[in-house]
């Protein structure tokens, strides 16, 4: 065994396995939001369920804001999942998660708590952790096994 090389892993990780972590970051999370999307869009309930959470949070034209914010969701999520304009998918994600967050999250949130108990609740909510995930995504690209690495390789050469 090679003591250097396995310190030098556990200290600074592996390069070599950047692109598979970006992979299943970027596809888990596009998978997940195309599949939340659809059952908004395509499903009587969660289409009713979006549009009652959209009420209950006073957003404006909740009827359109249902079909858009869903669709937002859903496209997104499938541009995400085969790595197709990539960072313009997350930087919508992030748009969408942030108004959640704005709307419905924060409001949620129990008042009166000290700071540092405040930022636990608020870092713990799923929504924090997506838009830090897009952010990751958008700064380090898509990867190799994406439409968007294919694409520049054949449009820069």
């Amino acid at each position: 065994m090679d003591w250097k090389r396995l310190v030098q892993f556990a200290l600074l990780g592996s390069g070599d396995l950047e692109q598979y972590a970006i992979l299943l970051v970027r596809v888990s999370i596009g998978l997940f939001f195309a599949i939340s999307g659809a059952k908004k869009l395509f499903v009587a309930h969660g289409t009713q369920t979006m549009y009652e959470t959209l009420v209950a949070a006073k957003v404006p034209f909740p009827r359109l804001m249902t079909y858009f914010v869903s669709g937002v969701e859903f496209v997104g999520g499938l541009l995400l999942t085969v790595g197709f304009i990539s960072s313009l998918a997350c930087a919508a994600l992030s748009v969408d998660m942030l108004v959640a967050i704005l709307t419905t999250k924060l409001s949620a949130m129990p008042k009166r708590l000290s700071p540092p108990i405040w930022l636990d609740d608020f870092l713990y909510l799923p929504e924090v952790l997506y838009v830090l995930f897009f952010i990751w995504l958008i700064c380090a690209g898509p990867g190799k096994f994406s439409v968007d690495y294919w694409l520049a390789g054949k449009l820069l050469s």
